[in-house]
């Protein structure tokens, strides 16, 4: 689930000196998807660019990686975590190994946060290199496709090495986000983040991560 108190915790940023955000390439409107788009418009995600107290960086993984366009590619036997640790792979949807190729781009973007000094990361949910709550556990385009709890492989990598991660669908943190980089914004206390909403809760509810997953 997502760090709130080191939300609202962030500094207030300037336009001198504005808040470094890494962002997945796609939510920032970059055609880098497995079928060569965006992977649809995410407004919630798509806001940041418009503040002039935020700089975005923008990196994706997998483009970096495979390409684009390319093959979907999912995870298998765990999550991003496992991958890192040798437990689990990154297979394309025709079986093909691209678990190094995926380790290699997380480690590229890890090393571009550092760099940058990034403060906070806003990812892509349910990608397999950039998810932070939710993941495809196996083949999505399977006939019975499923998910898990758990982060992509870049997304791990990054939360390893002490960076925070929210993703386009933790409304409840945009909403501190943006009233950070613009003190005006009245935060709307009704948003939630994607680790409460009931599909989450229903879907996970036997899960032994649901009460037990660490704060991102």
């Amino acid at each position: 689930m997502t760090d709130i108190a080191y939300l609202r915790q962030l500094r207030i940023p300037t336009t001198e000196d504005p808040l470094r955000i890494l962002m997945s390439a796609c939510l920032a409107g970059v055609t880098c998807g497995y079928d060569g788009t965006a992977n649809g418009t995410y407004p919630s995600a798509l806001r940041l660019l418009g503040y002039a107290t935020a700089r975005i960086v923008r990196f994706c993984p997998e483009e970096a990686a495979f390409g684009a366009p390319r093959e979907m590619c999912d995870l298998h036997g765990g999550d991003g975590f496992d991958v890192l640790d040798g437990k689990a792979k990154m297979l394309s949807e025709s079986g093909i190994d691209w678990t190094d190729g995926i380790i290699e781009a997380a480690h590229s973007m890890l090393h571009l946060a550092q760099n940058e000094k990034i403060e906070l990361a806003v990812m892509m949910d349910i990608s397999g290199a950039c998810g932070s709550q939710v993941i495809y556990d196996g083949n999505r385009f399977g006939e019975n496709k499923k998910y898990q709890i758990g982060a992509g492989v870049a997304a791990a990598l990054l939360i390893r090495n002490g960076f925070k991660v929210i993703s386009q669908r933790d409304f409840a943190s945009l909403e501190l986000l943006y009233h950070k980089l613009d003190p005006t914004h009245v935060i709307d206390s009704s948003r939630i983040d994607h680790h409460q909403t009931d599909w989450y809760l229903e879907y996970f509810k036997d899960s032994p991560k649901l009460n037990t997953t660490a704060q991102l």
